[in-house]
């Protein structure tokens, strides 16, 4: 028997245009022999080819991923890092893995190289627009690891505002101690390199960042590496 493609043989089984079968598989509604395919390409050899019950034809929605960025990795190299296989085993989202989640993914609130913590991959316009023109409004929240002796004015410097960032004013944030050698920032509109920078002005070096939270979506407890679906009607 000649293979013929996904697409084909599920028109002819269901009786539906091409068109409708590559909607199908590419919202992922079809398993071929119990296993979810999204390409309509797929060769088809004698397999048991199976229409979810609940398919529905439409655009497939575009994806938001949450990623845990490693440190020591810019944003746009950490893009390649979610996969299929890295999906973490927290998401409990019913959502199955689509090839196409993966495509044109873009983090358009990097961290930097050396940071860690939440970042955001992103298919959607409208999450890339909440995160890029509203980032003055969406508070993020960051643990700083700091080595030095934390002057007892430093936390008052921090969150009151009025350092310079390079001949940029900082406006007013909240900066707690966690521990001797920790603090957290929750603050608005962080440039690259900005809490080393306000860290150093007050004594302290910074040596190691970790973003957990950007507006309402948090990191939760996912490993290093690992990335997990935002979930519908979540908002940043």
């Amino acid at each position: 028997m000649t293979p013929i493609r996904l697409d084909k043989h599920l028109a002819a089984l269901l009786g539906c245009s091409r068109g409708d079968a590559r909607q199908y598989i590419e919202g992922g509604w079809v398993r071929v022999d119990g296993e979810t395919v999204d390409a309509p390409q797929h060769p088809i050899d004698g397999q048991q080819v199976v229409l979810a019950p609940d398919a529905r034809l439409g655009e497939v929605a575009p994806a938001t991923l949450l990623l845990h960025k490693p440190a020591g990795i810019d944003s746009e190299a950490a893009i390649a890092l979610a996969t299929p296989a890295s999906r973490s085993g927290l998401d409990m989202l019913d959502q199955a893995v689509l090839r196409r989640h993966f495509h044109r993914l873009a983090a358009p609130m990097p961290l930097d190289a050396e940071a860690s913590g939440l970042l955001v991959l992103t298919q959607d316009h409208r999450a890339r627009r909440r995160l890029t023109e509203d980032t003055a409004h969406l508070e993020q929240e960051y643990i700083v690891e700091v080595e030095g002796t934390l002057p007892p004015y430093a936390l008052a410097q921090l969150s009151r505002g009025g350092l310079d960032d390079n001949g940029w004013p900082l406006p007013p944030c909240k900066v707690s101690r966690q521990s001797e050698q920790r603090l957290r920032f929750a603050i608005k509109q962080v440039r690259p390199g900005q809490l080393q920078r306000m860290c150093a002005q007050v004594g302290l070096r910074a040596v190691g960042i970790k973003r957990l939270r950007i507006g309402r979506i948090g990191l939760a407890k996912m490993d290093v590496g690992t990335w997990r679906y935002l979930p519908p009607g979540e908002r940043f």
